[in-house]
């Protein structure tokens, strides 16, 4: 779309800009090596829009292996 000059005229989310006042974290698995399942983890919760309200679908990831420790929704 960019190669064509197609751009979308809606208002873009900046839901990644932070603040200067926020602290910033250190990313503590920098020089992890990662080599046995059940070591490291990753969780992530987001929203998906309904017409009665949210769902909030959540996940949780054992990252050697990638398998889905769980999957849940909230609604």
């Amino acid at each position: 779309m960019i190669l064509m000059g197609l751009f979308s005229i809606a208002p873009k989310k900046r839901t990644t800009v932070p603040s200067k006042t926020h602290k910033v974290y250190p990313y503590l698995l920098r020089d992890l090596e990662i080599n046995c399942a059940n070591q490291v983890w990753c969780s992530d919760i987001t929203y998906i829009r309904m017409r009665h309200g949210f769902v909030y679908l959540t996940a949780v990831m054992d990252w050697y292996s990638r398998v889905m420790g769980g999957i849940g929704n909230d609604g």
